[in-house]
């Protein structure tokens, strides 16, 4: 019985996460707005954490994942009520051109692999130490302000 709740909550914990990378991924790539969607799919995935993190005594992911949760929640109720006082039926969400933008001072972006911790030398030690490198921008990929493009 211990190994079917495990299981569920596992699903959870990766159902979890589906919504909330998800929901980021198109936000982020201009798929969807910041709006309520977005805000219920960041509130179900905190759901999803807190219950999966409660079972394995993760509390650090659960109490992250509580704030997640109060933050989608209230940014949910303020978009009721701003819904309510323009008169807008709660479930309408008006879809907005996207001007887009033009860049002020294109910069080029610039990465560099640098290594993490020292690959050993000759002689191996008695506890190998694994080469850990990252790839870091040496510039932002910065933009500019963004300035919408003339119609």
């Amino acid at each position: 019985m211990d190994n079917i709740v495990g299981l569920w909550l596992d699903i959870a914990g990766w159902g979890g996460a589906v919504a909330i990378l998800a929901s980021y991924l198109s936000v982020s790539m201009g798929w969807l707005r910041a709006g309520r969607r977005f805000q219920a799919a960041n509130l179900v995935g905190s759901v999803a954490f807190i219950i999966n993190g409660s079972y394995y005594g993760a509390w650090p992911s659960v109490v992250t994942n509580v704030a997640w949760f109060v933050i989608s929640a209230v940014a949910l109720v303020r978009m009721q009520r701003a819904a309510s006082r323009a008169g807008q039926a709660p479930e309408a969400e008006p879809v907005e051109a996207v001007a887009p933008m033009a860049p002020a001072h294109p910069v080029p972006v610039v990465t560099a692999s640098i290594p993490v911790v020292q690959a050993p030398v000759q002689a191996a030690p008695a506890h190998p130490v694994p080469v850990v490198t990252a790839s870091v921008p040496l510039v932002p990929a910065c933009q500019g302000s963004p300035q919408p493009a003339e119609a």
